[in-house]
């Protein structure tokens, strides 16, 4: 029986959901979230003796990132999405009424469709700016593009973001 690399273990169980949430803000729906995090420790664990000590997190979202891309190449069709209880990883978190998990699920639905119809490269800035609270620097030797692109990219889908909600609340005011 083959033993699991300690890095490599230390490694899923500090960010696997860290690249669950990556790639579901990179548009894959379960059930294929799951294989997609399969495959990028897959990935990592061929890789692992190149990644350098303290560059691991970059390193993880670069595999995340063509994943991600691989993915939804291959599931190119037309799917529906699905709200569910299950579209989130478990938390050790009291349970909450079922109101609170139908207003999340909304929400988390809401802007899962802002962020697939945003462009690649914004969708990127946006969602390791907003949600994984990277800095800019950081994004900008992630990605190996000059921090103005970066700031431009963040800048455009912030607007894109916020056009998207301004439309979603006109339409809901019947406006």
């Amino acid at each position: 029986m083959r033993t699991l690399d300690p890095r490599l273990q230390a490694l899923a169980l500090e960010h696997y959901d860290f690249v669950w949430r990556s790639l579901r803000r990179l548009g894959i729906t379960p059930p294929e979230t799951d294989d997609a995090t399969q495959q990028v420790f897959l990935t990592l664990s061929l890789k692992l003796s190149s990644v350098r000590e303290g560059e691991e997190r970059s390193y993880i979202f670069g595999i995340v990132m063509r994943v991600a891309a691989r993915v939804r190449r291959n599931y190119a069709t037309a799917r529906k999405r699905e709200v569910s209880e299950g579209d989130a990883p478990e938390s050790l978190s009291p349970s909450p009424t079922a109101e609170t998990s139908l207003s999340r699920a909304q929400a988390r639905a809401m802007i899962d469709d802002i962020l697939a119809k945003m462009s690649e490269e914004r969708r990127i800035v946006f969602v390791l700016f907003e949600l994984e609270e990277l800095s800019q620097p950081e994004i900008a030797e992630l990605l190996d593009v000059p921090i103005g692109t970066v700031a431009s990219r963040l800048r455009r889908a912030r607007e894109d973001f916020e056009a998207a909600v301004a439309r979603i609340r006109a339409k809901r005011q019947g406006v």
